[in-house]
């Protein structure tokens, strides 16, 4: 019995049909991994971004007029423009005491009715680190934990199971976190983000509160007092007789 074309077609187009079914039904199945953050978290990620942005433009801005500053007055009193200069980098190395309008941050021990589990005796590294990562990417310019100042070189590390801030442990509570920003704007934007801060609810979970003071117009954050160890750099001529 011979088989139509007509048939032949039918089925033909049928396969076709089928295919395309299940590669639509594959799709539904499987659809593609799309980013799911919130529009305003995105909203708020692009804030920082451009944030973070208008503060490196704005460094930018202050070395090339401090570059116009050489300039213009080496030839009349170039002491007087190095003794400001070394000054103004002592002040952003954190060898000067600090002035500013900003917020304290108080760390204390939750009430033990309160209390997820044991009482806490220090505070871990790790949420220490990130709540200083906050409050920088916030736009904090001076920092100070328990009155250690804080300074690109800092470390805070587990040692022997107490957190230590460069060499001072914490281990007392409560202890503060003094908070510089750039003015009083920025101020009130730190304690705004601090509000709803995944980072206070990491401190309760092991025990610990973090109470927000009001921004306030002269917070102090102490000069940085320890030696600070300069590593990878000699006095340029040192080999060589250059």
């Amino acid at each position: 019995m011979k088989v139509s074309r007509a048939k032949i077609s039918f089925t033909f187009v049928a396969l076709i049909a089928g295919f395309m079914i299940a590669v639509q039904f594959q799709t539904v199945q499987e659809p593609e991994i799309r980013d799911t953050r919130d529009i305003w978290e995105l909203r708020e990620n692009l804030k920082n971004e451009l944030d973070l942005q208008s503060r490196l433009l704005n460094e930018i801005r202050t070395n090339e007029g401090r570059i116009e500053k050489y300039e213009s007055e080496i030839s009349g009193s170039r002491e007087e423009a190095l003794r400001q200069t070394l000054e103004e980098l002592k002040m952003e190395a954190g060898m000067t005491e600090a002035t500013g309008p900003g917020i304290i941050l108080t760390i204390e021990t939750v009430d033990e009715a309160l209390a997820l589990g044991g009482s806490a005796d220090t505070v871990s590294p790790v949420i220490l680190k990130r709540l200083v990562n906050e409050l920088n990417m916030f736009g904090a310019m001076h920092i100070s934990i328990d009155g250690v100042r804080l300074i690109n070189t800092s470390v805070i590390r587990d040692i022997n199971g107490v957190t230590k801030v460069d060499n001072h442990p914490l281990v007392t509570f409560p202890f503060k976190i003094h908070v510089i920003a750039e003015n009083e704007q920025m101020a009130d934007r730190i304690y705004n983000q601090m509000q709803v801060s995944p980072s206070v609810e990491d401190f309760f979970i092991d025990n610990l509160r973090v109470k927000i003071s009001k921004p306030n117009k002269s917070v102090v954050v102490p000069a940085h007092v320890d030696p600070i160890r300069i590593r990878y750099m000699e006095p340029a001529g040192s080999k060589g007789g250059g």
